[in-house]
């Protein structure tokens, strides 16, 4: 199992765990408008990539992947990142925090499970009990910044409204049980502002203006040389 030092902050406070990974779930086009789900396929078509035979897509990905990492390393120029919220099975229940599903760009338009499983996914070592965010949910925000001619660009925006609710995404994996404990389960991604590109630098932060508070995380891409 990949193990991971986590805080789990709550209305009792904060406590550090343990979290150790057993399963990597990615979900993907998992936007609640049929027209949003619609132009991300366009914008995946436009970079050669199929659509799934499944909406929302479910791809397993090997659990050592899951990283705090703030410098990763890719194969190659052409891989890029995606901030996503991500849930988490613990033994007390239904964990949310943040996370990018780094994808490498060139296999995508080959095979897009081979894609995800070719690169690591950074997640920010603080989660959220899901229980004190449902009422309030559709009001939190997601948003991510890449460097581009040395400053930070927005690069992705958007309200979780957009995407499917966790229990929705789980009730679609599990069938109707509870996330089991262990897994990690990353929630779809908005259209990138500009399409979507490579950056070496990617920064993400998961916002919740209701409670005053905000996840950020960032990390480095490292490109290794083709042969």
């Amino acid at each position: 199992m990949a193990t991971l030092s986590v805080t789990c902050l709550s209305a009792v406070g904060a406590d550090r765990r343990t979290l150790a990974v057993s399963t990597l779930v990615v979900a993907g086009l998992t936007g609640r408008d049929a027209s949003a789900v619609q132009h991300h396929l366009e914008e995946l078509a436009a970079i050669g990539v199929k659509a799934p035979s499944r909406i929302p897509a479910y791809f397993r990905n090997a659990h050592s992947l899951v990283t705090h990492a703030t410098e990763i390393e890719v194969l190659g120029p052409d891989t890029s990142g995606e901030v996503e919220f991500v849930l988490v099975g613990m033994p007390d229940g239904l964990w949310v925090g943040l996370g990018s599903d780094h994808t490498d760009r060139r296999i995508e338009a080959v095979a897009i499970d081979v894609s995800k499983q070719l690169c690591a996914k950074v997640i920010a070592p603080v989660l959220w009990r899901y229980d004190e965010l449902a009422e309030h949910w559709d009001r939190l925000t997601l948003r991510a910044w890449i460097e581009e001619e040395g400053r930070l660009a927005l690069y992705q925006e958007g309200s979780v409204a957009a995407l499917l609710r966790p229990e929705d995404l789980v009730q679609g994996y599990t069938g109707g049980a509870p996330l089991p404990v262990g897994t990690v389960m990353f929630g779809g991604t908005f259209s990138a502002i500009g399409g979507i590109r490579p950056s070496r630098r990617f920064e993400m932060e998961f916002a919740d203006p209701v409670l005053g508070r905000v996840i950020r995380h960032g990390y480095t891409s490292r490109a290794l040389p083709l042969a």
